[in-house]
């Protein structure tokens, strides 16, 4: 009875990831006027970043308690799919619809670019599940960071209002490729602390916190660029 209920810990924690990403699509359709001039869905961001969470969580439950399963893989995929996929194409979906028309529940053509970002993130993740080469690295830029990426731009251009359709849609449609290229990113999970073999995840843990500091919310789209430009010039040993 205690191996089944410690083999279940891991999946229960990918259902609250699954939860959190279900909650923030239905907060992408409710937006309110937050810090000022910004334009946000705060609290779509935050059951995104909840689901981050939990999506960290599950993965090291499953290594402390030794549950690994093929059930769990399948069930974490599925889970990111809607929250790091869905999820933030339907903010960015309805941001466009803002913009374009002043109401984010009035359609406008520009908005259903948006849609590529799950469809890629899928055949990112049903890539991830085969690719035995990403055990220890990614080859594509992780979906999770993806969807983070989309909170601080969101932010950004209801802060800003530098709004251009063409621009924006240029944007999704490389960071929706990017899922999919053959980048090789370092992954963030650490297996010791030690400043050497981690010099690059602490590097991004600064830049992530200089940034915020310094843009707010925006400046989760610029540590995402940054690991990018990190993971493309670095060593490729992770």
């Amino acid at each position: 009875m205690l191996d089944r209920i410690k083999a279940n810990i891991p999946n229960t924690i990918t259902c609250l990831n699954l939860l959190s990403g279900v909650m923030a699509c239905i907060f992408a359709f409710h937006y309110s006027e937050t810090f000022g001039a910004l334009l946000g869905y705060q609290w779509a961001f935050v059951c995104i970043g909840a689901a981050a969470l939990f999506d960290f969580c599950d993965g090291a439950a499953a290594r402390l308690l030794h549950a690994y399963s093929d059930l769990g893989k399948e069930l974490d995929s599925l889970s990111d799919l809607v929250s790091f996929g869905i999820a933030p194409a339907l903010i960015v979906f309805n941001t466009i619809n803002l913009f374009n028309t002043g109401d984010a529940l009035t359609l406008s053509p520009w908005a259903f670019v948006a849609l590529v970002i799950p469809v890629m993130g899928a055949l990112r993740l049903a890539r991830f599940n085969i690719d035995t080469r990403q055990t220890t690295s990614f080859i594509g830029l992780p979906i999770p960071a993806c969807a983070i990426f989309w909170i601080g731009l969101v932010g950004w251009l209801h802060r800003t209002e530098a709004f251009n359709n063409w621009i924006l849609s240029v944007v999704i449609i490389l960071m929706a490729l990017m899922m999919v290229s053959g980048v090789r990113m370092f992954s963030l999970k650490f297996k010791n602390f030690g400043f050497r073999e981690n010099f690059r995840r602490y590097m991004l843990l600064l830049a992530a916190l200089l940034f915020v500091i310094s843009n707010g919310i925006s400046g989760l789209a610029w540590t995402i660029l940054f690991y990018i430009l990190v993971s493309s010039v670095g060593r490729k040993e992770v």
